[in-house]
């Protein structure tokens, strides 16, 4: 009977019961088809009503009435470190970082759980895309859906701003960011890298965020090198409501920390990092438009317990010429590639790894919405 019952809460975690579809999307697909989804748009229901003693000690709710616990959405236009920021709450890089704006497609959902907060504070953060105005792609306008569920979902909102840069109205953020939600959330704005302006220009665009924005709060950061991000979580702890943790506690996780966490992405979490890990090297190594024109698909996972695990990847472009690119003369910009790339996967599986990468070329993909919706962009990630 235990089992079952911890079988049961476990599949409440990974979310694989909030496989719901959205409405005009429900007659075309059938149950069969719905049940290879996993939903990132609905919240795991934590409604203590429907938990008996033992779920609920499973939750480590009855250890503490006053926990708290909730969704936080990170808001922000393109490179302005949310990413960042989200890497350093969390203390572990799962978002990956890059000097280019919209490196982030996916919203990437990060449980902050340190040992400072295991008795009273689990906060779970969506790092989403920057909002952009003008949407080129399909792709472009289902990125800024997602942004807009993160929005809706959550308890509370960060807004990050660049303070390096003229003060400007966040009014398109917020709107693109939650412009559906039907009550004001508390709204924190942070002005992020204070360590590139002088001391004395802080307090000026701190005052004048405090007073044409409507914010809670306005709090300095500098997410690069770590200052102001423990101001952030006090606030987010000051936010959020009195409740159970959706996910098991950092001490019951430690080592299984990156599985229960990807759960909510794909059955096989290792694969969406493996993919992420690459697109950041693209980043990197290429310029132009050619990063921007790469989807990173793992096509093949075979763990092999006396061998280096197996990891099959195909990087699709939209031109030929860009596949041209992306190998190089005699296929060296390629395996440049693979080698920082494998490098950093065996960095984050903590095992070694033989990595096969393969250039496809399918024209206008980040237009088809078909295509968008199978790589994840749709809000439902297919089980793989």
């Amino acid at each position: 009977m235990k089992q079952s019952r911890k079988k049961e809460q476990q599949q409440l975690w990974s979310g694989q019961q909030q496989l719901e579809l959205d409405e005009e999307e429900e007659e075309e697909v059938s149950e069969d088809d719905a049940s290879s989804f996993l939903s990132l748009n609905v919240k795991p229901d934590r409604n203590m009503a429907l938990l008996d003693d033992y779920e609920m000690e499973e939750l480590d709710y009855t250890s503490d009435p006053n926990h708290k616990s909730g969704y936080v959405a990170v808001l922000g236009k393109p490179n302005v470190g949310k990413s960042t920021l989200a890497n350093q709450m969390i203390g572990q890089k799962l978002s990956i970082v890059t000097d280019k704006p919209q490196t982030t497609r996916h919203r990437i959902l990060g449980i902050c759980s340190g040992p400072e907060y295991q008795l009273c504070l689990q906060m779970i953060l969506y790092d989403t895309p920057g909002v952009i105005e003008k949407k080129m792609h399909k792709l472009d306008s289902m990125m800024m859906k997602n942004v807009r569920s993160a929005g809706i979902n959550a308890d509370c909102v960060v807004v990050l701003v660049d303070a390096s840069k003229a003060p400007q109205k966040i009014d398109e953020v917020l709107e693109e960011g939650g412009g559906d939600m039907k009550d004001k959330l508390p709204i924190l704005l942070v002005l992020n890298k204070k360590d590139l302006i002088k001391p004395g220009e802080i307090a000026k665009k701190i005052e004048w965020y405090e007073k044409f924005t409507d914010v809670d709060e306005v709090i300095p950061v500098s997410a690069k090198y770590g200052h102001g991000v423990e101001d952030v979580k006090d606030w987010i702890l000051s936010k959020l409501p009195v409740g159970p943790a959706y996910y098991p506690k950092a001490k019951r996780i430690a080592c299984l920390f990156t599985e229960l966490l990807l759960d909510i992405v794909s059955e096989h979490p290792e694969r969406f990092f493996v993919a992420e890990i690459i697109r950041e090297k693209i980043f990197m190594q290429y310029r132009d438009e050619v990063p921007y024109a790469c989807q990173v698909n793992v096509v093949n996972y075979k763990t092999r317990p006396t061998a280096k695990d197996f990891i099959q990847v195909e990087i699709v472009v939209e031109k030929n010429t860009q596949k041209i690119i992306l190998i190089g003369k005699g296929g060296k910009a390629l395996k440049l590639l693979a080698t920082a790339a494998r490098l950093d996967i065996e960095d984050f599986l903590q095992k070694k790894v033989y990595l096969e990468i393969e250039v496809k070329v399918k024209e206008n993909w980040r237009q088809d919405e078909g295509l968008l919706k199978y790589y994840g962009y749709g809000g439902k990630i297919r089980a793989l």
